[in-house]
């Protein structure tokens, strides 16, 4: 069942807590030891709550638009009282003491955490793999990596362990998984969802997010994770209610930007061939579909040279204190922000200004960008990261995802929907980026291709 389903039949008492939180552990008794997807799980303490719930339920107490669903948490998220490694052997033993603002707020709709999903180090790379829970496979074949960072998250939707979870992106990291696991991830415009702790909170290039198996269930879950709080200080917007809104809505003569490479990125021929399949499907729901693309000249310079300040911030001390334990690509990323000047710096913030203004410009001619969510398939589960595109070098392990940190730059957002099958079977998504801060309309045009296309109905045989 779609997580709307779910909590509906909770609400009105024909399913009870207990019977989907026992349904959801079967089903990761039996799939998970194969995946990997959920590294920490708390089973006795999720039943234990579950019950708790039916019963605050059959005394009247109210309950929040997620009441009952199970969900498990990225492992880069802070959960009070359970393990949060970040995929790191530096905090394997780590308990904190506090629960992020997404953990919270999903808590505070009524999810039950059941534990944690895996995640490559820190997040760092589109590929799920630590020194701590070993690789997370994907389950459309299982010899193919699920992507990252959130590649935990998207695998166990997918396997359907669980009905609603959370992620984080940067470079694509809800985006990437979603895609090569045949559900959804929205990155969401820079503080409509709140992240904290962040020791980069002015630099809006990480968001926290939702990911799911339909664009409904999405909605579901930002009626509870949006709104401001005061410790992110680029948080903003309205409450949840806005998301409450129905998602149905007219599409025809909805003018849409259509771009398979983003202005001469390299693509695996099976992905636009994948992506070129699905233009029809918009044309027949009565958009004005064109080629084009934004100028996205210096996004590479911006993307880099920001990450890597940002890598050096956030993880630097890291470096200096075990640099034994940490993989190689990040003591690259970190030493790469170690090697920048003042200068550089502020020469790819003002390239940045100058992206969003040239970018802001082109979206007042067009009311989406669609482009797909990956440049490649699913890769072999034991490479760590994309080398080559269709004959193009890759230069470091994270420029085969320009598809998705192009997108980043923006500052739109933008949500991932599956988009079909390559020939072999692997998932493949596009990417639906509307108008600065207009999370709405995305939805909704993505739940009308969604409904169009049903491409989520397709499950992984395991």
């Amino acid at each position: 069942m779609t997580a709307v389903e779910l909590a509906a039949r909770i609400r009105g008492r024909s399913l009870s807590v207990a019977e989907v939180m026992a349904a959801h552990l079967a089903r990761i008794e039996r799939v998970n030891p194969t995946l990997n997807a959920i590294i920490t799980l708390l089973p006795e303490q999720a039943m234990a709550a579950a019950r708790a719930a039916d019963a605050a339920l059959e005394s009247g107490a109210p309950a929040g638009p997620l009441f009952g669903l199970p969900v498990a948490h990225k492992d880069l998220a802070e959960t009070k009282g359970i393990r949060t490694t970040f995929g790191s052997p530096i905090f394997r033993d780590h308990v904190p003491d506090f629960d992020a603002p997404i953990v919270a707020r999903l808590k505070a709709a009524g999810a039950i955490t059941i534990g944690k999903t895996n995640t490559p180090e820190f997040g760092a790379g589109s590929q799920t793999f630590n020194q701590v829970f070993g690789a997370t496979r994907n389950p459309y074949d299982q010899n193919k990596t699920c992507g990252g960072s959130s590649g935990g998250a998207a695998v166990a939707l997918a396997a359907g362990m669980i009905p609603i979870a959370d992620g984080s992106d940067m470079g694509g990291s809800l985006r990437n998984p979603a895609g090569y696991c045949n559900v959804v991830g929205f990155r969401t415009s820079p503080g409509r969802v709140p992240s904290w702790p962040d020791s980069t909170m002015w630099l809006p290039l990480s968001v926290d997010g939702p990911m799911a198996r339909t664009v409904g269930d999405v909605a579901l879950m930002l009626q509870a994770l949006v709104g401001p709080d005061p410790r992110a200080p680029l948080s903003f917007g309205e409450d949840g209610g806005l998301f409450t809104q129905s998602l149905e809505a007219e599409t025809r003569g909805l003018r849409v930007a259509w771009s398979a490479d983003l202005g001469g990125l390299p693509l695996d021929p099976r992905t636009r061939a994948t992506f070129e399949s699905q233009r029809s499907t918009f044309e027949d729901l009565g958009c004005a579909v064109e080629d084009a693309s934004p100028n996205f000249r210096d996004a590479d310079e911006i993307f880099q040279v920001l990450r890597a300040f940002r890598f050096e911030l956030s993880l630097g001390a890291h470096l200096d204190a075990h640099r034994e334990l940490l993989k190689d690509t990040i003591i690259w990323n970190i030493e790469e922000g170690r090697r920048l000047t003042g200068p550089q710096v502020g020469r790819a913030m003002r390239l940045h200004s100058e992206l969003f203004q040239r970018v802001r410009g082109f979206m007042e001619q067009y009311d989406f960008l669609v482009t797909p969510v990956s440049q490649v398939p699913p890769f072999p589960i034991n490479q760590p990261y994309v080398t080559e595109i269709d004959g193009v070098h890759m230069g470091n392990y994270i420029e085969w995802m320009r598809s998705c940190y192009y997108i980043t730059l923006t500052g739109l957002p933008s949500i991932a929907v599956p988009a079909g099958f390559t020939p072999e079977g692997l998932p493949v998504g596009i990417q639906i980026i509307g108008r600065y801060r207009d999370e709405l309309s995305v939805l909704r045009l993505a739940h009308a291709y969604e409904q169009a296309t049903q491409f989520w109905r397709r499950r992984p045989e395991l």
